[in-house]
């Protein structure tokens, strides 16, 4: 697998993203989510965003971090969001996700933020299971979904 640095409107970051989001429609029965995200957020020094690519140049993995400061949402200052991990079905359990997860939090350090933090939802398990297989605790609730039942939020320090 190749790991590559790509802008969040790429399209295999898009198309990537229109996938993620039929399979919150999925889990959830709703449009999917609803958090605005502009692509500048995405742009070094303030945010990455990483497409992992098979040995066919297939985009199958992404995942994403934007700057975020203490605001009215609940985050703090030196907070790095981490946004829009995925990996298509067909290349699960091959850990994608967590060599993702590595390098947004080593490049969310390299940019001076010093916390990683996370929203997800109770029907996605298998996020809960990697985060907190990977050092991530509860934290209180931040960010759009944090008055919503099924939303959990977690952090972890950088």
């Amino acid at each position: 697998m190749n790991i590559r640095q790509v802008a969040f409107d790429h399209p295999d970051a898009v198309k990537l993203n229109d996938e993620v989001q039929a399979e919150y429609h999925e889990r959830y029965g709703d449009g999917g989510d609803a958090t605005p995200l502009d692509p500048a957020d995405f742009r070094p020094p303030n945010g990455v965003y990483l497409i992992a690519y098979d040995d066919r140049d297939r985009p199958v993995a992404t995942g994403g971090w934007r700057s975020q400061d203490k605001n009215d949402e609940g985050n703090e200052d030196g907070d790095a969001e981490l946004k829009r991990m995925f990996v298509i079905r067909e290349v699960r359990g091959l850990g994608l996700a967590r060599r993702i997860l590595t390098a947004l939090e080593d490049d969310a350090r390299t940019a001076g933020r010093t916390r990683m933090v996370l929203e997800t939802g109770t029907q996605q398990p298998e996020a809960i299971a990697l985060y907190t297989s990977s050092g991530y605790t509860p934290c209180p609730k931040f960010g759009y979904y944090r008055f919503h039942e099924d939303s959990r939020c977690y952090a972890k320090p950088l």
